[in-house]
Formats: structure tokens, sequence, C-alpha cells
């Protein structure tokens, strides 16, 4: 017992609990990744609900501590804490499949998914320091000085668990790893306090709780949950390569997170299976009929199919490809055909980083802008400042050939990214990767923007780019918003195309009108019962 009161640091305590739970909403984004993608709908939900478990535990942390603090009761929760986080593991796969029995919003299904797998931890978690508080007063006239202390030592713990986990823990271990170790520390936390009893009881003890969690720890690994899902697990992706039949060959298809990003064939890098692809090579096969050697910069490399599709037919071209994730160029080296002696020049970075600081002034014939992934826009690449360095990069005949995602039915994002573009080029050509593009929820555009006119002559087939006069009447439809580094609400501009692909049709406008007003009240309901529930008990703690 001596020792144990010696080993007793509630700064250390405290400290070890806010970093677990840290470390928690950080690899909570990237485990729900392959199976939800990555928005901003999606951080939000992470960090609202960890928050609201870590506002609900604190609470019941402080009646817990006037109920009967003492150190049994801290290393039961944390023995509680450490089976739930391991639960995470098995709750983020069986309920994926889970759907909601009536008709709601794919926000509100994301909310109730998240606070579903990860809710419980972050509240047993947020009844730590309540404890940890009531357990070190000693002295009324330092109650002030110990919580502060005690408080500093814990937003401390929640610093290290964020580096820690966004610079370190993710990319060398993984999630699943992370999770596991996470839970592990607060087991043997958990297990220390509540052993502070006569040996027998603590042996008791010791094998209960530690035997839950060896039976855990196996229905996991006998569920496949401790593997991973990935080839590689990056800070922005969880890398797959899967053998795929396109066409009637056999292709490699590259996955990142949950959705097919391209097509690769090993032996053939000609071969183009995305529509928006065949688009892009029959305007590039146009170009090099005057210029074969075209100097091209492709924002994103991914799969790298384009780029090797550009090396193998116009030999004489200089490559550029700014690629932000290391880890999918060597998958790409690896995997999908990549020559390790090619001639590309490839950059780890980001490709507005490049733009902006690596690249010359009319250094480009073409820019490829394809770093969108799934309904996750990078942002920053949409806005009027990145067209203007885009502008600045490319020669005065020069090209911007983008492929944007959008529902015809809405095309908010559309056409915010349309009228951003033709701020900065005159010239705006848009080409649907489907003839039935106004009525299908999902469409691949590619957006062509020049100062000079487009030679289309060469698309062809199904691709047919809108007219003059088709371009204008779906533009103004609607008032569309000016994307720029101080206002770019693409994830809002996406809902409703987020929200119509979950359901699997297309909605009505006003229903699409309206997602986001009823996302709002739903948000703001929480927030009041929350609120309320909070005010009650703090008015039954002090008054009753």
């Amino acid at each position: 017992m001596k020792l144990r009161r010696k080993l007793w640091n509630p700064n250390l305590l405290v400290f070890l609990s806010s970093a677990c739970i840290m470390v928690i909403e950080l690899v909570a984004s990237r485990l729900i990744a392959p199976r939800v993608g990555v928005s901003l709908y999606t951080w939000t939900s992470v960090i609202g609900v960890i928050l609201a478990g870590i506002s609900l535990g604190n609470y019941i942390g402080g009646r817990l501590a006037d109920w009967r603090a003492s150190m049994t009761m801290l290393g039961t929760v944390f023995s509680l804490a450490s089976l739930s986080t391991l639960a995470i593991l098995w709750l983020n796969n069986d309920l994926h499949d889970f759907q909601l029995s009536f008709d709601a919003p794919f926000m509100l299904w994301i909310v109730l998914y998240i606070a579903a797998v990860f809710l419980l931890p972050a509240v047993i978690l947020g009844c730590i320091s309540p404890i940890v508080v009531k357990l070190s007063l000693t002295d009324l006239e330092r109650t002030g000085r110990t919580v502060g202390k005690i408080y500093a030592w814990s937003t401390a713990g929640s610093i290290v668990g964020t580096f820690a986990t966004g610079f370190f823990l993710v990319s060398h271990f993984g999630t699943k790893t992370t999770i596991l170790g996470v839970a592990g520390l607060l087991l043997i936390l958990g297990l220390w306090f509540v052993s502070a009893v006569s040996w027998p009881r603590a042996l008791l003890r010791i094998l209960v709780i530690g035997g839950l969690f060896a039976f855990g720890v196996f229905q996991l690994y006998q569920g496949g949950f401790l593997y991973t899902e990935c080839i590689r697990e990056s800070n922005y992706f969880c890398i797959n390569v899967r053998e795929a039949d396109e066409e009637g060959r056999q292709v490699k298809e590259l996955v990142l997170d949950r959705l097919v990003h391209s097509y690769s064939d090993v032996d053939d890098p000609t071969f183009l299976a995305y529509g928006y692809e065949q688009i892009y090579g029959q305007i590039i096969d146009t170009l090099a009929e005057e210029d074969p050697g075209l100097d091209a910069f492709f924002i994103g490399g991914g799969g790298y199919t384009f780029p090797r599709y550009m090396e193998a037919t116009l030999p004489e071209s200089d490559i550029v490809v700014a690629e932000i994730d290391p880890e999918v160029t060597e998958v790409a080296y690896q995997h999908l055909g990549l020559d390790e002696d090619t001639d590309m020049e490839i950059f780890d970075m980001d490709a507005r980083n490049y733009l902006s600081r690596e690249a010359e002034p009319d250094s480009f014939d073409v820019v490829f802008g394809d770093a969108f992934n799934d309904f996750s826009v990078p942002y920053h690449l949409t806005t009027l400042e990145c067209n203007r360095l885009i502008d600045r990069v490319l020669r005065e005949d020069g090209l911007y050939m983008a492929n944007i995602i959008d529902g015809g039915p809405y095309g908010h994002f559309f056409r915010a990214f349309v009228g951003t573009l033709q701020r900065v080029f005159p010239h705006i050509v848009v080409i649907p990767s489907s003839p039935s593009w106004q009525q299908d929820v999902r469409t691949t555009f590619v957006v062509l923007a020049s100062h000079h006119p487009v030679d289309l002559s060469a698309v062809s087939g199904d691709y047919a780019p809108l007219s003059e006069e088709e371009l204008r009447a779906y533009m103004q439809r609607e008032p569309y918003v000016l994307l720029t580094d101080d206002y770019v609400p693409v994830d809002n501009l996406m809902a409703p195309v987020v929200d119509a692909s979950f359901r699997g049709t297309a909605v009505d406008q006003d229903i699409a009108a309206r997602i986001e007003e009823r996302v709002l009240v739903v948000a703001i309901g929480a927030v009041l019962v929350l609120a309320s529930g909070l005010g009650w008990g703090v008015y039954r703690w002090r008054f009753a």
C-alpha cells in the first residue's frame, strides 16, 4: 500500500487519460474513413461526439467522486475505459452495415454511427479527472492550486496525445495497433489501482478484469478485427490495391479509403478505364499533334494512370507530379506499374505549395487537376487564389483540365467551381462523363479552362461537351458561391450529393435545399438537450 501511495501521481494520471482521449479522437477519423470517407462532416461529428462524451463523463465523474472516491473506483473506471476502447475495434466493423429504420440525412447517420462507436470510451475517460481531483484535495486552502495544476497537466496530455498521434503513432503503428495500445495502457492503470486491497481480493480482481480483456482481444483476433484492411496506412489514406476485371482485362485498382481511385494495366500504360481519363486522352492527343513535347503538371498522382499514359504516348514530354502522400507514390512503384527509372519529376508535397514555391511562371502547357477524393474535396485547390496560381504557371496558350464530382439535379459545387474559374479564364468548357448527367445523383465532369478556345474535335463517343447555351442555362439556375481562401464551403455545397448517394436515389430539389436546415435543427436540439441535462444536474447537485 505504501508503494502504491508513493506511485500515486494525480498529474500523471490526468496527463495519460487526456492523452488517451486525444489519441482516440484523432484515430477515429482514420478508422471510419474506409467506411464513410473523410469530410468536414465526419471530422465535425468525431469532435462533437468526443466533446459530448468528455462533458457527460466530467459530470458523472463528479457525482461518483462525491459518492465514493477511492483507489478502487479509480481503477474500476480505468478498467472500464480499457474495455470500452477495445470495443471500438469491434463496433467499427459490425455497426457499419447498420441502417436506420427511419428516413434520415446522411449527416445524422454519421453522427449516430460515430456516437455508437466512440461515445462510451469518451464518457468513461471523462470521469477520471473529477475523481482524481477529489482524491487529491487534502488541503482546502490549496484547492485552487491543486485543481489548476491538474487541469494544466490534463491539457498538456491532450497536446502530447494530439502531436504523438498525428506525427508518429498512426504512420508507424497504424490505427488498430494504436487503439490496442491505448486499451493496454488503460488496462495497466486499471489493474494497478483496483489491486489496492489485500492480495486475495487483488488477485481475484486482476483475474476478472484481465480475463475480460484477454477474451476481448481473442474475439477480435478470431473475427479478424485486429488485421489491418490496408496494405499501407498513411497519414492520409488507408491504401489498398486489388485485382479487378475491366473491359475484359486484368487490372490493378487503387483504393484510397473507400474510393476506387484508379485502374492501372501494369503491362499497358495506354489503357484508360475511367471516362474522364479518356476525355483527357482525346484532348491531349489533339494538343500533341502540334507539339509532341508537352510540359505537364499533375495536381495529385494517385495511381499515376494518366502520367504513365503521357509518358508512354508522348515520350518527349516533361511531366511533373505533386502527390502529397509519399505512401501512395510508393504503392504506385510497387504495384501499379510506375517505373522506378521514370523521367517524371515527383514531389511529395501539396500541389498548391508546389505552385506557389517551386513552379516558375509560364512553365507548363497543361495542368491536370486530379486530387478530388470521393466527396472529400481539397478545398484550397478550388479557390480563386489557387486558380490564379495555376494561371501563373500556364503558358499563354496553356490549358487547365480538372475533374470534379457533383450531382446533376443539384450542381451547387459545380456552379461554384466553374463560376470561380470564369473569374480567371475566359474560356470554359464542361464535358460530363455521362449523357444522363442531369438526372444522375453523382457524375464526374471534366472542366477545361484556358485563355483561348479549346479544340474539341477529338472528343467523341458519349462525351459530348456542353454548349455555351447549355452551360449558361445550368449556371443560371441559381446563384453560385465565389470560392475564395476566406470562404470556401465545399462540404456544404456537396451535402445534397452526399445525402442522395447515401440514400441511393436522387431527392427532390426542395428536400435537398432543406438538408442543411434539418441537420442544423438536429444539432441545435442536441445541444439544447445536453445543456438542459447538465443544467438540471448542476441544480440538483447545488440545491437539492
